[in-house]
Formats: C-alpha cells, structure tokens, sequence
C-alpha cells in the first residue's frame, strides 16, 4: 500500500475507533499518521505475520495516549485482522486506549509519559552489546519533553554511542491544556538535543517525501542517536480538527465524523 494511501486509511480507522468509544487523543493521532505511514510502509524492518521475528527493528510509541493510530497501522498493514479494530477501547478487548504489549506488534505498554524513551535506550544498548543490527524508533510527544525522565535519557543515549537509536518528536506544539509555548516553552529544541549530543534533522512530518529522505539517511552520524523533530499539525487532515486545543480529548459526534471521513475522500 502507498504511504499516502496507508496514511490516510489510518487516519479513516483512527477517527472510526475514537468515535465508536467516545474516546480521546484523535487530534495526536491524526498529527503522527504520516510518520507511521512512512516508517510502516516503507522504513522499518518488520514482519507483520511474524511479530516477534528477532530482527526486527523495534518501535516504541512513548505517547500511548494516541494507540489507536498505531493499531490502525498494524492492522492495515496485516499484524493483526483490520475487523478487531472495532474492539478497541471496549471491555476485555486488548486494543487498549494506551498502547498494550498485548497487541501483536507493539513492543511496549505505555501511558505515563517519558516511559517509552528511557526503554528505548535499554533496548538500543542491548542490541548494541548482543552485536544485533536491529535498529530501536521511538516516538514522543512534544509536551511529553516536560518529563524529567526523558532527559536523563537524552543524556544517556550519547554516552553510549547509541547511533541505533532514532527518537522521533510529534512536533505539534498543542498539549493537554494549552500550546507547548503557553505550558512549557521547549525553544530551541533543536539545539537543545545537539548540546545533549544527538545528530538532529527538523523535517515537515507530513512530508512523505521528505520523511523517506530522511530516515533513508539513518543513522545522521556514527556514534550519535538520531533526533527527528518532525513539525506536524495536531488534527492534520481535518480542517475543522487542525490546530485545535480541543481535539487533544474531544470525540468527534456522529455528524463531525462523517463530515471528517468526507473531508478524507475528496482529499
């Protein structure tokens, strides 16, 4: 399936998934879908008929808040039937609304924030020692950055040569209660994770193109991790979601979503 197709189906099946449950986090969703099109498409080492295939490269999805668009890309690209989406967020169902270990093809449950990124760099130094190749991607959220933890990991990561390591940020600039600006200013974060020691590229997240060149080029530099800010827009693909703080925990109604899912076949 192209990236481009692949992107805006995961964008259908998360908007489907959150409504059905009156869930949250679409606008989170709906800002990453092209980076997992990208990297499910066309990036990562995986077998989706063998999850648990050893040379796999691992992706660790630390903003769990926003799983349904991962399990729409694992499921659409065969890890698990697209039929079990429907289950998510209901009773028993393992389609969690944080992201569960449960699921074939997730490597780690997530919730709290700045848990996946310090896991991440255990799973990097492993492969590392072992003499594996496979490479560890991890995916944050911009608020997520006001986690201490993560910043242990930051320093981390460099002390151990981690160049296997690529973090990715949703640079998306809206958290939970108001901008990234308004919160906790992350300005410059660029410079913030090259005084840390990481190779940084800033790229247009929904950029296919520019997403392929750059991950393509992994890892930036030996002996470095890899930091991909990528510049997103949260609700990116539905104008009445784009940019707007309420879509970090508002659920689309029966008519904004087939005004969504219209707005997604004409584009």
């Amino acid at each position: 399936m192209d990236s481009l197709i692949l992107a805006k189906e995961i964008r259908r099946a998360t908007l489907q998934m959150v409504h059905r449950v009156d869930a949250s986090h679409v606008g989170g969703g709906l800002s990453m879908a092209d980076l997992l099109a990208v990297l499910y498409g066309e990036i990562l080492r995986f077998r989706p008929a063998e999850p648990k295939w050893a040379d796999r490269d691992r992706f660790i999805l630390s903003k769990g808040h926003a799983c349904a668009a991962l399990y729409a890309a694992l499921a659409l690209k065969g890890t698990f039937p697209v039929a079990e989406l429907e289950s998510y967020g209901r009773n028993g169902s393992k389609l969690m609304t944080h992201v569960s270990h449960k699921v074939p093809g997730v490597e780690f449950s997530t919730g709290s924030l700045g848990h996946g990124l310090p896991f991440a760099c255990g799973k990097a130094l492993a492969a590392k020692r072992a003499g594996n190749t496979w490479r560890v991607f991890a995916m944050l959220s911009d608020g997520e950055l006001d986690e201490g933890s993560n910043w242990e990991a930051i320093l981390f990561a460099p002390q151990h040569r981690l160049d296997n390591l690529t973090v990715m940020v949703d640079y998306n600039q809206i958290q939970s209660l108001g901008s990234v600006g308004e919160v906790l200013e992350l300005a410059p974060l660029a410079e913030k994770f090259r005084a840390f020691r990481w190779a940084v590229r800033e790229v247009d997240g929904h950029d296919h193109a520019a997403l392929r060149e750059c991950f393509r080029a992994l890892p930036f530099e030996k002996g470095r991790p890899n930091c991909v800010i990528a510049r997103t827009v949260k609700g990116k693909g539905i104008t009445f979601m784009e940019n707007e703080l309420k879509w970090h925990y508002k659920s689309p109604n029966a008519a904004q979503l087939q005004e969504a899912l219209s707005e997604l076949d004409k584009s």
